[in-house]
């Protein structure tokens, strides 16, 4: 007799990083302030003229205020150069002020960011990677080998940043956790219509997706597809499960052949009744039964032999 033990939900325990000090980044992405780089070029070229004709005329009439005022002008001119970047196609630049995330910047081509922060390429591609051929225990106990193609792109370029140390490799632990969890729920092969990793590709695939998708989130990615790319199993078992589903396949061939040949036997035995071409007692018809099954069933081709006598000597 079973006994069902309920759980008071105060007690189970919370969702979330595990430990006393253990705390997860809530760093979400923001746009950063910009604008059109050709301007920021134009004011610097005209600081830098600016610049020149006060050092000019402070040789020539030996005037303190322009000499201040064309450094000036060159200091600001520098400043505004160094605060110049291009974003290419398919690239994002993550801003930080003084370590402090400013913003992401997502428009492309020659743009002007604030100064004295620092810029960070994050790109927001479309990437792939396939997985470790790795041995996993199906929910049968079979050692199988799998293997997954993961697609994926970074949603939030800054989560992607501050979040996690590197998601690239983050991305690729976790993908092959999922795989091996995914894997060890189903059997490798089900001889009914019931789920299998051979037989419910698409199904695994779906579910893998939504599972590495769940555990990448925290870094701020997105999986766009799952595909299983490879499946076998494992080379010690190999043998004996390739038996295995020849005699599966030997007694499946073999069903369809006796089904078919009782049926061609039940038509024969009709048609001679009906156009009552021979009268058959019921020993007769169990000897034609037998030789046309004989005949239909066996694996060689049948040899006649001719009775010039009676069945009953």
């Amino acid at each position: 007799m079973s006994t069902v033990v309920e759980r008071d939900p105060q007690l189970e325990p919370a969702a979330g990083p595990v430990g006393i000090r253990a705390a997860e980044v809530t760093i979400t992405e923001r746009a950063a302030w910009k604008s059109d780089g050709f301007l920021a070029l134009g004011i610097a070229v005209a600081l830098g003229a600016l610049g020149l004709w006060g050092f000019i005329t402070a040789e020539s009439s030996e005037s303190v205020v322009a000499g201040v005022l064309g450094g000036v002008a060159y200091v600001v001119m520098v400043i505004i150069l160094a605060s110049l970047t291009v974003v290419q196609p398919g690239q994002t630049q993550v801003v930080q002020f003084f370590g402090r995330y400013v913003g992401t910047v997502r428009k492309t081509g020659l743009l002007w960011l604030l100064p004295f922060t620092t810029h960070k390429k994050v790109s927001i591609r479309v990437q792939n990677f396939e997985t470790a051929h790795m041995k996993v225990n199906d929910s049968t106990g079979n050692p199988v080998e799998i293997a997954a193609i993961v697609v994926w792109q970074v949603a939030d370029t800054a989560k992607a940043t501050f979040a996690v140390e590197d998601y690239a490799e983050f991305v690729r632990v976790q993908s092959e956790a999922a795989v091996r969890h995914v894997a060890g729920a189903y059997p490798y092969d089900a001889s009914d219509d019931a789920e299998s990793l051979r037989g419910s590709t698409d199904q695994v695939s779906l579910e893998l997706a939504h599972e590495v998708a769940a555990r990448v989130v925290v870094a701020g990615l997105e999986i766009l597809e799952v595909r299983i790319s490879h499946l076998a199993y494992s080379p010690e078992i190999a043998q004996a499960m390739l038996q295995r589903q020849q005699a599966a396949a030997v007694v499946a061939a073999r069903s369809r052949i006796v089904e078919g040949a009782v049926g061609m036997v039940q038509m024969a035995l009709e048609q001679l009744s009906r156009e009552q071409i021979v009268e058959l007692d019921e020993e007769r018809k169990a000897v034609m039964v037998s030789n046309l099954l004989v005949v239909l069933c066996g694996d060689s081709r049948a040899t006649p032999v001719v009775n010039t006598g009676t069945l009953y000597q």
